[in-house]
């Protein structure tokens, strides 16, 4: 497949879906390879055909949609946002609990992929806030589209590239090295449960304190859908809790939402 004729499709094609060309442009390869290997087992010459494929079978556009979730992952992703969570922001809603008489915390992790974001979430609370907050708890639900990606969240075990910017500390003690990489030691994958859940059509039942969700809604949906999207995530976002989107990412004008830290895209909801 050209990469010219797989441009032209999905410029075609992801609107349609109401995802956003802008956001697929530098991670296009990935989506078509998987295009590629579709039209392959349709017995099709290419996009082009695939488009009128498309056209004459309306009911192909879900496996398509399938098709197109990126699935870039990696622990401590954007260093300046994690260090803030775990020297700021955690052991602020640790204090606001403990202010409440609470005794535990909930953060989601949408689009969670391999599970890297909500581990690194884990040892965060781990190693900055735990040792100072000890009678408050942290409950972790990671979401994701692609039960395969979830699959090897649960197994918890990374090549060494993935893990390369974690602090060295952090891995030393938490990970244990196997052949080809390492795996998460079994204490540091307690307190998170992982689920199948389109963030588009569904979020996880009750509240929670944080809410990651970076490098997904606001790339890759227009702005239809962010809206959309963003309305039922904030239902599920307590008074006073915390959302964290990607630091290139905007979010649609908002009056339930106060800046927490603008350049780390990290915002509070309002009481």
């Amino acid at each position: 497949m050209q990469d010219s004729d797989c441009v032209e499709f999905l410029q075609w094609a992801l609107p349609r879906l109401h995802r956003r060309w802008q956001g697929f442009r530098k991670v296009r390869a990935q989506v078509c390879k998987r295009i590629d290997r579709r039209c392959k087992a349709l017995d099709l010459a290419g996009p082009r055909a695939y488009r009128d494929y498309l056209e004459r079978h309306p009911a192909e556009w879900e496996p398509l949609d399938r098709l197109c979730p990126i699935t870039i992952s990696s622990f401590y992703r954007d260093k300046a946002v994690f260090d803030f969570l775990g020297t700021a922001l955690l052991p602020q809603l640790a204090r606001d609990a403990h202010q409440h008489a609470a005794r535990d915390l909930r953060a989601l992790s949408i689009g969670c992929a391999s599970g890297e974001e909500p581990y690194t979430l884990r040892l965060a609370w781990h190693f900055h806030v735990a040792p100072v907050h000890r009678e408050i708890s942290l409950h972790i639900v990671a979401t994701d589209v692609l039960p395969e990606m979830l699959e090897r969240a649960r197994q918890a075990c990374y090549s060494s590239s993935s893990l390369k910017l974690l602090p060295e500390a952090w891995r030393a003690q938490a990970f244990e090295p196997v052949a080809g990489g390492y795996c998460l030691r079994a204490e540091y994958r307690q307190g998170i449960e992982f689920m199948r859940q389109d963030v588009r059509t569904a979020l996880p039942d009750g509240r929670f304190n944080l809410i990651l969700c970076r490098n997904l809604v606001f790339t890759y949906f227009d702005e239809f859908l962010q809206r959309q999207t963003l309305e039922r995530i904030l239902t599920r976002l307590r008074p006073g809790g915390a959302l964290v989107i990607g630091r290139r990412e905007t979010l649609p004008s908002m009056t339930k939402l106060t800046t927490w830290s603008e350049d780390l895209g990290i915002f509070r909801k309002l009481p």
